[in-house]
């Protein structure tokens, strides 16, 4: 019979009979099915390789006569071409499970087998906090046109270097769902890729002040001021833990798996830096037992180096809004470490393979040289960045 509204409340059930279906002429397949419990609802019933599908197409109450048929004439045609509908529904669901912020654990969780600890805390920064706009997307649906927006916001914000570092981790992060069936081609492929110059920011004297007097009292704070006072790296000193220095000597002592060179790396305290570090309160776990690191809980130290930048360039803007000057130009934390090297350069007269020493880096240490030159420069790094401190002091108007 051809189904009309009346019939969807009317419709009873044969007797002795539980449950039934009343199939509409209308379209073929749809039907009403009618429960003893009360319960009344619209299906499609088709046949696709000799087997019998169903699908459920809502509660009789809240679906009219007219909208269920023009869904189910949509489903009859698309058996006619053989596809199988509650297939495609049930894979659709499954694809949108499959989202990026959904994955991604399990893609960090392999990477953590292959990759040094230093790069893999690069990726994850790239995939959990540059790329958080892609996490509600199913991995199936996010397009190249969605990476690149995300490149191109980063360009703007930081810089295309920043954002080539970004295309690599999803690439890899692509690259490894096609390889786990996820996808069957890489989004991030063919997306530009930035042309790099070499940053050339120099922080001037006066702007190093103004970041200074705009540093709060707490653990951002002090890592901030240790970054300058030590030309340390961000993660060097936001992942500190206490069993890696010692104040009586005044020096951090990095091992390979901590440094970005995977080499041991000593980090000489000046009497300012020391002061900080000594100021710092103990942490303690949850249950009460003492915490090894120096600034936060989690499993690699300091986390929120994105909100705590924007909070202090949002004092900055302010403070120097009101003497009537513009924002700081574009700056980042990584821009001390080359304030550093040139001011020890240019106006402190320290020898370069020192300061290379001072910054981590190995280059002086190449070839021959790396094999037989097995010095610390301890003392001479100690003199030259005691040096620093009190250029520090000078210039931000501490002391």
């Amino acid at each position: 019979m051809r189904l009309n509204p009346r019939d969807v409340t009317n419709l009873a059930l044969p007797p002795g009979k539980t449950d039934a279906l009343f199939f509409d002429d209308a379209v073929p397949g749809l039907a009403m099915r009618v429960r003893a419990a009360g319960g009344r609802t619209w299906v499609f019933q088709y046949r696709v390789g000799g087997r019998q599908r169903r699908m459920n197409l809502g509660a009789a109450a809240a679906t009219s006569v007219h909208e269920v048929r023009k869904r189910a004439s949509i489903l009859y045609a698309e058996v006619k071409l053989g596809r199988d509908p509650a297939r495609d529904k049930s894979q659709a669901q499954a694809r949108a499970n499959e989202s990026f912020g959904a994955i991604l654990p399990l893609f960090l969780t392999r990477q953590r087998e292959r990759l040094r600890p230093r790069a893999l805390v690069e990726v994850e920064r790239h995939l959990t906090i540059h790329a958080k706009r892609l996490h509600q997307s199913a991995v199936a649906d996010i397009a190249r046109r969605d990476i690149a927006g995300v490149l191109t916001a980063i360009s703007a914000q930081l810089s295309g270097a920043s954002a080539n570092r970004v295309r690599t981790s999803l690439s890899s992060f692509f690259s490894w769902c096609i390889r786990e069936g996820l996808l069957e081609s890489n989004p991030a492929a063919w997306t530009e890729r930035r042309e790099e110059a070499a940053r050339q920011r120099l922080l001037t004297s006066d702007e190093l002040r103004d970041i200074w007097a705009s540093l709060r009292n707490d653990v951002y704070g002090d890592i901030v001021r240790l970054l300058i006072l030590t030309g340390a790296r961000r993660e060097e000193i936001g992942a500190l833990r206490r069993s890696e220095f010692n104040l009586d000597l005044g020096v951090i002592a990095l091992p390979a798996e901590r440094t970005k060179n995977c080499r041991p790396h000593e980090i000489i305290l000046s009497p300012a830096a020391r002061s900080i570090l000594q100021g710092r309160p103990r942490l303690t776990w949850p249950d009460g037992s003492p915490c090894d690191l120096v600034f936060g809980r989690g499993a690699r130290g300091f986390s929120d180096w994105v909100g705590s930048k924007a909070d202090l360039d949002n004092r900055l803007e302010a403070a120097r809004k009101a003497r009537g000057e513009g924002p700081l130009a574009g700056w980042v934390l990584h821009d001390f470490r080359r304030l550093v090297s040139t001011t020890l350069h240019e106006q402190l007269g320290v020898s370069p393979h020192i300061i290379e020493s001072i910054l981590g880096h190995v280059g002086h240490r190449s070839g021959v040289a790396g094999r037989y030159n097995l010095a610390t420069y301890r003392e001479e790094k100690a003199r030259a960045l005691a040096l620093w401190g009190d250029y520090v002091t000078a210039a931000v108007g501490a002391g």
